[in-house]
């Protein structure tokens, strides 16, 4: 469908309005997508809302407490495969 092409819908009673199945497939709108309503000098723009509200990096870096020694880089990428591992072995494994 092209871009210049005119779609034309209606606003309901209750401020509703259906948008296009060609629109919706296109960009993968499924019942219950949140929109961001923008107005803009040419009209109204649609935009889909971020599934997650932004975080600054300081409102959650260090939410979890943790009392003991900081671990190293090399602790932690052990700690990672590790787990990694037995993630992995409980997916692949038909025992577990």
């Amino acid at each position: 469908m092209a871009l210049t092409e005119d779609l034309v819908t209606t606003v309901s009673t209750k401020g509703q309005v259906i948008l296009p199945k060609a629109i919706r497939q296109r960009r993968d709108w499924e019942p219950g997508t949140r929109l961001i309503v923008e107005e803009t000098p040419d009209g109204v723009l649609l935009r889909q809302a971020p599934a997650f509200a932004p975080t600054a990096q300081g409102a959650a870096f260090g939410i979890l407490p943790y009392n003991g020694e900081p671990k190293t880089l090399e602790e932690m990428d052990a700690g990672v495969l590790a787990e990694a591992n037995r993630r992995y072995k409980r997916s692949t494994d038909p025992d577990t």
